[in-house]
């Protein structure tokens, strides 16, 4: 049976290993999000204000990545942090990317514009249907394919988040009580 101190020096250590877990998914979080305002590594959309809200909202910067690092001060911010990373991920998931899309397909007149042409297909969902990856996105080039791997980064991180401040949670309440009962 492990004794008081053993327990301490068991939780300090699990402290250690969490704090560096949690500041180096904050920082892939906040690469992610960043890559996510750039696609395929172009800086015009962004300068073009054509970038998707979700990405916008850089819910990896802030949530995943700024909050994350403020661990430290508040676990019930960080968690929340996540949370709101790991929902927006989620959704954009669901609504899938802005990009420039044919209209005429909905509207019988010749036309392009952005926005996000898959929240409109309710019979089909794009993230299973691979042969609209390239069909339905006009610009930026690989606009889905970009999309889903970086929001599906960011919804793994902030799920691995989520679950590590949980744990920073758990082992801070254990070290907090096993520290009074030592006493």
């Amino acid at each position: 049976m492990l004794s008081s101190p053993d327990v301490m020096a068991c939780s300090r250590t699990c402290s250690r290993i969490l704090g560096l877990s949690l500041g180096t998914t904050a920082l892939f979080a906040a690469g992610a999000n960043l890559v996510l305002l750039f696609p395929n590594w172009d800086v015009t959309y962004l300068l073009r204000g054509l970038i998707g809200r979700h990405a916008m909202l850089g819910s990896g910067l802030w949530g995943g990545g700024l909050m994350m690092l403020t661990s430290l001060l508040s676990s019930s911010l960080a968690f929340l942090g996540a949370l709101i990373c790991f929902i927006t991920s989620g959704v954009a998931l669901k609504d899938g990317p802005f990009c420039m899309f044919d209209v005429s397909s909905f509207n019988q007149t010749q036309a392009w514009k952005y926005g996000y042409p898959f929240q409109d297909l309710h019979n089909r969902n794009y993230l299973y249907d691979h042969s609209l990856w390239n069909s339905v996105c006009l610009e930026p080039s690989k606009a889905v394919i970009w999309h889903v791997a970086f929001f599906s980064i960011l919804l793994c991180i902030s799920l691995l988040q989520i679950l590590l401040v949980v744990i920073h949670f758990i082992n801070s309440f254990l070290g907090l009580f096993c520290s009074l009962c030592e006493k």
